[in-house]
């Protein structure tokens, strides 16, 4: 019995999810293939860690859809619990690693651990069993705010790293289930006014690093300012890509690198310059694609845990796909945020795909399974 309802199960998986991701990532390879230059090293070690990165999260997402994400669910505090303490636990002197200015790793010998790639998924599963109870609750300022207030310490903890990026990608997690759960847009537009008449004192509580992006952002033209060297690499790239790009392996600004982590935060970039804004466009097109297949999976879960669970993830991606993008074109400032299953990195395509399988165990248990 058992047996047959694992099959069935297998049966309801969402097929259309599975292949863009397929597709997306072997779209990728064949960037990377380039951005790593290995088609001039023929040093394909960063090529295998990725392969071996998504044979991993693949076999992760097997392993997640074995176990009913409502099940999972049910132990949302002690979740809620494990997501505090990892990103607490970096914070500690000799436990913590700093990289890249920021201390969101630990040292683990060989390997260093980014605990907030992990607590993405933790806090995903157990913040929509939290908003599930705020369903229709949300219309007025109390509620708003004690809904709110759960994910307040994950966001403060994320600033004082400091990893600004991340704590905007656990911001929009929030928003789209609080969205999703009916909040009064009566209390977010007055919100956003308020953001907006604040941010010149927004701006001074913001460490040195982060003042120099804003800067940066707001004034192009100033090279001397971190950031905006990459930025006009990138736009020198892209632009020089024209409408059918270079060739792939015959970018300039990739090749001869002028074009700074090419592998990884500017690899959309390289899309532009080898393969023009048909590249670009078809990696856009694809994307748009995989995040309307998770918006269908929120709208045809059987409970509302599922929707916001599914939700959660949209919001992940979403904010992670556009603002990388923008960021490549100046539209957005200067962060450490990658491109899904495209950049380069085992922990973030890790945690990708495992965000995968959550909406993935969602969608195949959208029905009833009758025998």
């Amino acid at each position: 019995m058992k047996r047959r309802y694992q099959i069935k199960l297998i049966r309801e998986l969402d097929f259309k999810l599975i292949s863009i991701v397929l597709l997306i990532f072997c779209y990728g390879l064949l960037i990377l293939s380039s951005a790593t230059h290995a088609n001039i090293t023929k040093d394909f070690t960063q090529i295998y860690k990725q392969v071996l990165a998504f044979a991993l999260g693949s076999l992760g997402i097997v392993i997640l859809i074995l176990f009913d994400y409502n099940k999972i669910g049910n132990y949302y505090k002690l979740l809620y619990a494990i997501s505090l303490f990892l990103l607490g636990i970096t914070m500690i002197p000799g436990i913590g690693a700093i990289r890249g200015g920021a201390r969101s790793w630990i040292n683990l010998g060989p390997l260093d651990l980014q605990t907030s790639e992990i607590v993405k998924l933790t806090f995903i599963l157990s913040y929509a069993k939290i908003i599930e109870s705020y369903r229709g609750k949300l219309n007025d300022l109390k509620n708003i705010l004690k809904a709110f207030s759960y994910g307040l310490p994950f966001i403060m903890l994320l600033l004082a790293q400091p990893d600004l990026g991340t704590a905007i990608v656990f911001f929009c997690i929030i928003a789209a289930m609080m969205y999703v759960a009916g909040i009064n847009m009566k209390f977010v537009r007055r919100a956003l006014l308020i953001f907006i008449l604040c941010m010149p004192l927004i701006y001074l509580t913001l460490d040195n690093h982060q003042k120099v992006r804003i800067d940066a952002f707001l004034h192009p033209e100033n090279l001397e300012l971190k950031g905006n060297y990459q930025v006009m690499q990138s736009l020198i790239a892209i632009g020089s890509g024209g409408i059918t790009g270079k060739g792939i392996y015959h970018g300039s600004q990739n090749q001869e690198n002028f074009l700074p982590v090419q592998d990884s935060d500017f690899i959309f970039a390289v899309i532009g310059e080898e393969l023009g804004a048909i590249g670009m466009i078809a990696a856009i097109i694809m994307y748009s694609y995989f995040i309307s297949r998770l918006v269908h999976i929120a709208k045809t879960s059987k409970n509302f845990y599922g929707t916001l669970v599914s939700i959660g993830v949209f919001g992940m991606f979403t904010y992670q796909i556009v603002q990388n993008i923008a960021m490549t074109v100046a539209l957005m400032p200067v962060t450490g945020v990658t491109l899904p299953f495209i950049s380069y990195g085992g922990s973030s395509l890790l945690t990708s795909l495992a965000s995968v399988g959550l909406v993935l165990n969602v969608y195949m248990r959208r029905k009833k399974i009758n025998f």
